[in-house]
């Protein structure tokens, strides 16, 4: 027997603060993403101080957009921040690896959980916060 747990409804103000939230890391993704296909002169640097090839610039970039792509449409979006958990955990490892600091990453994860949180009903039932 396939038991399904009602969807919970979700206020105007949370809906919107959920889309704010999930709308931050995903334009700076994007933004990111586009950078590495635009591939400008700063980014054979950056990508030299972090240890990558810069041939993987491409790669990198088509995957950042993917992922983002794969969060910022509803019906995928779970899958996406997924996705996009294992692609900043990487970026995190990278950075930790040459003494970076990593607090922008882990508030872009906070972002992307918490505003896909506030604006998806079927991650809401699956983890019920609240009683």
């Amino acid at each position: 027997m396939e038991t399904t747990t009602p969807p919970t409804t979700i206020s105007k103000a949370a809906l919107w603060t959920g889309r704010i939230m999930s709308a931050v890391p995903g334009l700076m993704l994007t933004f990111s993403g586009v950078m590495k296909l635009i591939h400008p002169p700063q980014l054979d640097e950056g990508l030299a101080r972090l240890g990558w090839p810069v041939g993987l610039a491409l790669t990198l970039g088509l995957l950042e957009l993917a992922c983002t792509a794969v969060y910022l449409v509803p019906r995928t979006a779970v899958l996406g921040a997924i996705l996009l958990t294992g692609y900043m955990g990487g970026a995190m490892a990278t950075h930790v690896r040459i003494g970076d600091a990593v607090y922008l990453h882990v508030v872009f994860g906070v972002l992307i959980w918490g505003g896909l949180y506030l604006r998806d009903p079927r991650l809401r039932a699956l983890i019920p916060l609240t009683r």
